[in-house]
This record gives C-alpha cells, structure tokens and sequence, in this order.
C-alpha cells in the first residue's frame, strides 16, 4: 500500500509504503534500496518482528511536526545526519548513533542532506501522526 501523507493545512510529498517487503528469512539489501530510491522523503516497512516492524527511511528535507499518543519510534541513522527536534532543543544523529522518542512527545525529524535510517516501531504506528 502506497500512501502520500497529507494534512488538512498542506500535503506533504512523503512515499510511505506500509506493506512488508521483505518476509522472514529473506535476505534484505539496504545499498541496493539506497542505490534504487530517487524520492526525497522514503519510508519502507522492511520485515515485522512480532508487533513491532522495522522500516527503511531515505529522507532529505523536513517533515512536519508530529506525535504518536500510543506509540514510541526508535530511530537509528545508517548514512548521512538526523536532527530530531522537540519543543525544547533537537537531537542531532550521525551515522552508528539512535535514539527512541518516547509517546505523546512532539517531534519534528529534519535530514540537512540525504539520510538513511532505519526505524523501529508497532506495526499499528500512522507515521505521520496522530
């Protein structure tokens, strides 16, 4: 399932695909996806594992300010530089580095060039928001 995130201020052009792409026990390339993705704002759901799902994000620019009220997101950059902001100061993520934002924070995730990162999150996450 493909979805265009939207809002009822503005539409955002983020590709935001939610089907598991890849089963158990196949193998998943993430330079091939790296090396495939021409979107600016990417996010896959990779595999789930048990109630949580792992998802692919190639991202370049700003998303909107947002929050999960049931939901903690853990992010962990591959490639490139993540700054998460939160209403009180922003969360700067380098290759190897991750953090978890907890439920119900705002936040609004920023990637000054291309980023890679993966994400963990429930599998009944919206990714844009509640």
């Amino acid at each position: 399932m493909t979805q265009q995130a939207t809002n009822e201020q503005q539409p955002f052009n983020y590709v935001t695909l939610l089907d598991v792409k890849f089963p158990h026990l196949a193998r998943i390339d993430v330079p091939q996806m790296m090396a495939e993705c021409k979107d600016k704002w990417f996010n896959q759901t990779l595999t789930q594992v048990n109630d949580s799902v792992v998802r692919l994000g190639i991202v370049e620019g700003e998303y909107h300010w947002h929050k999960h009220d049931n939901d903690d997101e853990f992010f962990f950059v591959w490639e490139g530089q993540l700054l998460i902001d939160l209403e009180d100061r922003t969360i700067e993520l380098n290759p190897g580095q991750g953090v978890t934002i907890t439920k119900g924070v705002m936040h609004r995730p920023r990637a000054p060039r291309k980023t890679v990162m993966l994400m963990v999150e429930t599998s009944a996450i919206q990714p844009t928001g509640d």
